[in-house]
């Protein structure tokens, strides 16, 4: 199955879910954009790599880095391999050398491990496809990413009487306005109406 490389557009405070943050992924030379809901540790560990901001002791993704120099191994790569019922899981592609391991891995965790190993992130067409949005804008001019302002409700009392023609326009909207996690709540609701069809 062929690979989709990812890259990181930004991340913004999520108003509508206390102490989380929406991390959005980018296709690379692509339009499609993937936002990720993380807690507040993931994204601070994901923020301080971003930024190059060196602490005076290490975190645990630190750690888990000198950890694997210390005896040899590397992360390959990242494949967000699953989407399952609004979670996204991912595998870190491992190597000492000669014996390639995947271990699996919560999806904010392995992206931090990414940015400090240096190494790609990828996901599959049948992922993107379920999970992503896209965006009508210049693939070369990242996106600034703002917070969601919306009060914390369900997708289900948020979109409830919107037929799916209001659903992909009010989507469109979203994605007009950057409004990234509100566009992934859309989706949410869009796939959760397609699977009751079947």
């Amino acid at each position: 199955m062929e690979k989709i490389r990812l890259e990181i557009i930004g991340m913004s405070y999520s108003q509508s879910q206390t102490g989380a943050y929406a991390l959005i992924l980018g296709e690379k030379n692509g339009k499609r954009r993937l936002p990720i809901i993380i807690g507040g540790f993931e994204a601070q560990a994901i923020a301080i790599e971003l930024e190059k901001i060196k602490t005076p002791r290490p975190l645990t993704h630190d750690l888990f880095k000198s950890f694997a120099d210390a005896f040899g191994i590397e992360v390959r790569e990242i494949v967000i391999n699953k989407f399952h019922e609004g979670v996204f899981y991912a595998q870190l592609v491992c190597s000492d050398g000669g014996k390639v391991e995947e271990v699996d891995s919560r999806t904010s965790d392995a992206i931090a491990l990414a940015l400090r190993f240096s190494c790609p992130i990828y996901t599959y067409e049948e992922i993107m496809k379920s999970a992503s949005i896209m965006v009508e804008e210049d693939a070369d001019a990242p996106a600034e990413v703002k917070p969601e302002t919306q009060p914390k409700i369900s997708t289900r009392q948020e979109f409830t009487g919107l037929s799916v023609a209001e659903l992909n326009e009010t989507l469109q909207a979203a994605i007009e306005n950057e409004e990234y996690e509100k566009a992934s709540r859309i989706r949410d609701e869009l796939n959760r109406r397609n699977r009751s069809r079947k």
